[in-house]
């Protein structure tokens, strides 16, 4: 593990449901001190109801200036204009960014500086922070984003890849279109907060009171609930196995109203990260219910590792990295194909529920940390050995 630095993270929302970037920065928080900039530039808002409760929400954390959020975390939600393709935008956000983000440096840095994007479009920003390293964390092709600029990310993206010391990527098809880019490009799946999810396990944890009268069986799904998720085809099945009931937990950006008529569908919104596991406990199998295009086919999902820790059986959508779990879960592409799986996870012996969440026992954030931070110690070591090597010459 690194430490005694400042870690510059550029990432989204600090205050959305955690995924990979909060579990990376609270281990990294451990023993540096971490810069989390919200950042918010990369897609064009619309007039949707969505995107402008999204950006009163920024308005409101720009105002609140710089917070600490926990031990050696900070989060600064600076001032920008969303509008990535604006070659003057870009140059207003540089200023903006630049002074707001040194004068937050100033106040809470300790040790060299180290920027971690989690987003592709920062690239315009390295070499204003007198950084050591520069690690671009690459979890989802971004290009494939609804409402994204296809072209100027890809440019943007490459730009970063191109300049970053260390890249970082979360699924095969991501490690293949980015290590073209920079050979120093390594392929890291994302980890599981496995004593969290393992609580599921726990006979003493109690069942949530808003899902304690929904009949069994109950399909879970935990996440956002965006164009991705194929609410069609949960639909299809809950009219077919009325007996079912599918229970979906999260924030959504699609239209609910043709699903909320559907007697056993239930979608309870978002809930605190900490009752995950007691929301595991009561469901009977965790879905993973994606449409299959180009956009997933990059996703590593993070929630296959949570449903498996907590011993839940697993229906998924056919994706590239969910495959390679195939020994542990139910992959499917039809609704034919998704009752007979969810017919087979039900029937499930009670011992494969320890033996799913022992199989991720060593798939903990913590030791994905490790294995980045030993890769980019080695080009930090290459770096001290250079600069020894033109010192003496």
């Amino acid at each position: 593990m690194i430490e005694g630095r400042t870690i510059l993270c550029f990432a989204s929302g600090y205050d959305a449901p955690p995924t990979s970037k909060h579990h990376v920065m609270h281990l990294l928080a451990e023993r540096n001190t971490v810069l989390w900039v919200n950042y918010h530039a990369s897609r064009a808002p619309t007039a949707s109801a969505s995107d402008l409760r999204y950006m009163a929400r920024k308005l409101g954390q720009v105002l609140g200036g710089l917070r600490k959020v926990r031990e050696n975390l900070y989060v600064l939600t600076p001032p920008v204009l969303p509008l990535p393709g604006s070659a003057i935008a870009k140059r207003i956000n540089r200023r903006l960014l630049i002074a707001r983000i040194r004068s937050a440096l100033r106040r809470v840095g300790h040790g060299p500086v180290q920027i971690w994007s989690f987003t592709p479009d920062i690239s315009y920003l390295l070499g204003h922070f007198g950084e050591e390293k520069v690690v671009y964390y690459c979890v989802d092709d971004f290009a494939s984003f609804s409402g994204y600029n296809r072209e100027q990310v890809r440019r943007d993206e490459e730009d970063l890849c191109r300049r970053a010391d260390l890249v970082v990527t979360t699924s095969m098809a991501l490690q293949e279109a980015k290590a073209p880019l920079n050979p120093n490009t390594i392929l890291v799946t994302h980890g599981v907060d496995y004593e969290h999810f393992s609580k599921a396990l726990r006979d003493d944890l109690p069942v949530p009171e808003d899902i304690k009268d929904i009949p069994h069986p109950i399909l879970g799904f935990f996440g956002l609930i965006r164009d991705w998720v194929d609410l069609d085809l949960l639909a299809e099945v809950a009219k077919r196995r009325p007996d079912w009931h599918i229970v979906l937990i999260g924030d959504s950006t699609v239209d609910l109203a043709p699903y909320r008529g559907i007697p056993n569908m239930h979608f309870l919104g978002r809930r605190p990260y900490a009752d995950l596991p007691a929301y595991c406990k009561a469901f009977d199998v965790g879905l993973i219910p994606f449409k299959v295009n180009r956009l997933t086919e990059a996703v590593n999902p993070i929630k296959l590792r949570e449903y498996l820790a907590a011993g839940l059986p697993v229906v998924s959508s056919p994706m590239p990295e969910v495959k390679l779990y195939s020994h542990l879960i139910e992959v499917v592409d039809t609704p034919d194909e998704f009752v007979r799986a969810v017919d087979a996870a039900l029937a499930s012996e009670p011992d494969a529920y320890a033996s799913r969440n022992a199989a991720m026992a060593l798939e903990t954030w913590a030791g994905k940390v490790d294995l980045i931070c030993r890769h980019l110690g080695v080009t930090l070591q290459l770096q001290d050995e250079r600069t020894a090597h033109e010192t003496v010459a």
